[in-house]
C-alpha cells in the first residue's frame, strides 16, 4: 500500500493548512508555493484518481463539483477571471499523484505562466 498523499493528510489534519472551501467531495486550499496572485487547489477529498483524465472518466460528476468549487473560491478570493490547470503526468510538472486542480487568477497576462 502507498503512503497517503500530502492532500489526504492535510485533509486529516497531519500536515497544516487552512481549508478556505468544502464541499462533500472535494476541498480547496492556498497553494504553498504561489504561481500567480491568487492561486489555489481544488483536490478530491478522494485518493482514488492519480490525474483528471482517470477523474474525468471515472467519474464526471466529482470534476464536475471541482470545477463548480475552483468557480467558488476563485469568486470568494477576488481573483474575478481565472485559469484552472490540471497537470497530468511528471512531464507536465505533476509531483503529487492525487488529482488536483491550481486556480490561477488576480490579472494574469495572455503570455504569462508559460501559458
Amino acid at each position: 500500500m502507498s503512503e497517503p498523499s500530502v492532500f489526504t493528510r492535510i485533509l486529516e489534519g497531519e500536515i497544516p493548512a487552512e481549508i478556505i472551501a468544502e464541499t462533500e467531495n472535494a476541498f480547496a486550499i492556498r497553494d504553498i508555493a504561489p504561481k500567480a496572485p491568487v492561486h489555489l487547489l481544488v483536490i478530491p477529498k478522494s485518493a482514488e484518481y492519480r490525474n483528471v483524465v482517470e477523474l474525468a472518466a471515472g467519474d464526471p460528476a466529482l470534476l464536475a463539483e471541482l470545477v463548480g468549487l475552483a468557480n467558488s473560491v476563485a469568486a470568494e478570493q477576488g481573483a474575478g477571471d481565472f485559469r484552472l490547470v490540471f497537470n497530468t503526468g511528471p512531464d507536465a510538472g505533476q509531483t503529487v499523484f492525487h488529482v488536483h486542480g491550481h486556480v490561477l487568477g488576480g490579472g494574469l497576462d495572455e503570455g504569462s505562466l508559460g501559458a
